[in-house]
């Protein structure tokens, strides 16, 4: 396999550094005493998701936004750790495919949060159609991507990921875009705002 090949896949977000790297970034002071989460966690639960697969959970700051209400797929299974033992429930792949949970059309929306930027379109693709018939028919699919100044600010992304992109991964997957938008400010933050995102929502064929 070459070295784009595994940049492609991931293999950057693997690993106990990874994950507690995403810890110390998330338990910051200034961002605990600013609630900086308050307005994501506004928006992910405004948009009325029902029951979500997060595919992509990291160590499980969007399931918190979620209520309970979803359950969390990360190949790093460090990330996974951190999650369970934040009370979120979270699962490897394969543990995820042993689980209760992984039935056909056993979840409302499937969630990837800064998950493209970290990989090559053909493996989104390939992981896609792997958990795609986990949601309903008729059922969502949100996608929340960085825009340009937080996709320079890690350098484990491999690809900047914006709404054209995630259009074009939508009609190959046979998903219809019902909504797009930048959050929290207006799109020509993007190059100043390292917490700017392109927020998709997508819809499943009905049958």
């Amino acid at each position: 396999m070459t070295t784009d090949e595994i940049s492609g896949t991931g293999r950057a977000t693997a690993g106990a550094d990874y994950a507690r790297r995403l810890l110390v970034r998330e338990s910051a002071a200034w961002k605990q005493r600013l609630d900086v989460q308050r307005p994501y966690r506004w928006n992910v639960r405004r948009l009325n998701l029902g029951r979500v697969l997060d595919f992509g959970c990291g160590i499980g700051r969007m399931l918190a936004h979620l209520d309970g209400n979803g359950v969390g797929i990360d190949h790093n299974a460090d990330s996974v750790a951190i999650a369970r033992s934040r009370g979120l429930e979270a699962y490897t792949p394969e543990e995820f495919r042993r689980s209760p949970h992984a039935r056909p059309g056993a979840f409302d929306t499937l969630l990837l949060s800064h998950v493209a930027e970290h990989v090559s379109r053909p493996y989104l693709l390939d992981r896609l159609r792997e958990h795609l018939p986990y949601v309903r028919p008729g059922g969502r699919v949100l996608f929340i991507c960085p825009q340009e100044r937080g996709w320079r600010s890690d350098p484990t992304h491999v690809r900047f990921v914006d709404f054209a992109d995630l259009a074009e991964t939508c009609d190959l997957l046979g998903l219809r875009v019902e909504r797009q938008f930048s959050f929290p400010l207006p799109r020509a933050a993007g190059n100043l705002f390292t917490y700017n995102e392109f927020v998709v929502l997508a819809r499943l064929p009905v049958g």
